[in-house]
C-alpha cells in the first residue's frame, strides 16, 4: 500500500479480529510513532502499549466512547512530555503527528486502529493518569489497536 492510498483509504475500526497482535508489530507502530515530525524535533512523547485487560475495562468504565476496548487486543496510549517539549502549546500537535503516524502503519499493516479521544477533556485526563498512574508531565491521547 502506497502512502496516497493508506491516508485516502485509512478509517476507524471498532470492531477486531481476536489474533494477538504481535510484539514486533507493536513495535512497528511505535517505531512509526517515533519517526513523526515534532517542534524543534523535541519528540516530546512517550508510548505505553496497554493490554492488561483489568486496565482495558477501568477505561471503558471511565470512558464513554471506548466499548471498542472489550475486543481490542492492545492499546497504545501516546503521551505528551511537557519537560521534553519545545512549549506547552506544541505538546497536542506533536502527540497527534505521532498518533496518525501509528494509525497510519497499523492500516498498512492490516490492522483496524481507532483514535480514542482524551484530551482535550479534563475529566478525562485525569482519569487515565489515575487508571495508569502517570506522573503528572504527561498529557495522554490513546489510540486503539
Amino acid at each position: 500500500m502506497d502512502t496516497i492510498e493508506a491516508i485516502l483509504t485509512r478509517r476507524s475500526i471498532r470492531h477486531y479480529a481476536p489474533q494477538p497482535v504481535s510484539k514486533e508489530t507493536i513495535e512497528t507502530l511505535l517505531k512509526c510513532g517515533m519517526y513523526a515530525p515534532s517542534a524543534s524535533n523535541k519528540q516530546p512523547w512517550q508510548f505505553i502499549v496497554i493490554d492488561d485487560r483489568t486496565i482495558l475495562a477501568e477505561i471503558m468504565a471511565m470512558h464513554p466512547y471506548s466499548k471498542m476496548l472489550a475486543e481490542a487486543q492492545c492499546a497504545i496510549l501516546v503521551c505528551g512530555d511537557e519537560e521534553k517539549a519545545l512549549a506547552p502549546g506544541y505538546i497536542p500537535v506533536d502527540c497527534s503527528a505521532a498518533t496518525e503516524n501509528i494509525l497510519l502503519a497499523a492500516h498498512a499493516l492490516g490492522l483496524g486502529a481507532c483514535w480514542l479521544g482524551i484530551h482535550p477533556r479534563e475529566e478525562r485526563i485525569a482519569a487515565i493518569k489515575q487508571i495508569i498512574g502517570l506522573p503528572v508531565n504527561l498529557y495522554t491521547f490513546p489510540k486503539i489497536l
